[in-house]
């Protein structure tokens, strides 16, 4: 019988992100992406006009844009603990009887419709991505290092982020402003925004916690 040695790889060798960087999401490719949180319309309680113009100005963004984006959709359970918290708080502070009993009669409503009722809070996202161009670097080995040229290495590094952050920025601005004229409103996530969302992603069975951004 002959031994078999099993090998996994770490969990975080599926994820493709190499770091999140000043509200940057830098890829292990090299690419990089900005994320926008946008708002929603109701469609349908539009007027036949309004409804054609959102169509217009939305077929004239997507027209607009010489490079791809994605647009994403995140759909999660409610989580209603905490406003069951609040709401039992304010049942202790009650010294109105009748009051009382009606905190814990819409408490036990709140539990046992949210338990019957599949309630689901959707957050909309739209990434833009960037490539900038690959650096041709030599790469072979030396016996002794040189502490000047590592120190050129980074400073390159630093500014040819920066540089690509810029580009970066200018389609965020375009994309941006056409999802405005369509009637959404839209704001950049920041690094811990952006850092939540990946946790959430990638641990579903987390608590819900909605993502603190003023839209």
């Amino acid at each position: 019988m002959t031994e078999t040695t099993l090998t996994g790889k770490a969990t975080q060798d599926f994820v493709p992100i190499r770091e999140v960087r000043d509200g940057i999401l830098v890829l292990k490719d090299g690419s990089m992406r900005a994320i926008l949180m946008t708002s929603s319309v109701n469609f349908a309680l539009k007027s036949p006009d309004e409804q054609q113009s959102i169509i217009y100005q939305f077929q004239s963004f997507l027209n607009s844009l010489s490079f791809s984006v994605q647009i994403c959709i995140q759909s999660r359970k409610l989580d209603i603990r905490p406003y069951v918290a609040i709401l039992e708080e304010r049942e202790k502070e009650q010294t109105n009887d009748l009051m009382k009993i009606q905190t814990k009669e819409y408490i036990e409503f709140i539990r046992t419709f949210t338990e019957s009722a599949n309630i689901m809070t959707k957050t909309f996202f739209v990434v833009v991505p960037y490539s900038p161009p690959t650096l041709n670097i030599n790469n072979k080995k030396s016996t002794f290092s040189n502490p000047l040229k590592q120190k050129s290495k980074t400073a390159t590094e630093t500014q040819s982020f920066e540089e690509a952050r810029t580009q970066l920025e200018q389609r965020l601005s375009v994309v941006s402003q056409g999802i405005i004229r369509s009637g959404v409103r839209a704001v950049p996530l920041g690094t811990e925004e952006m850092v939540e969302v990946f946790y959430k992603l990638f641990n579903p069975g987390s608590v819900e916690k909605p993502i603190q951004k003023q839209l």
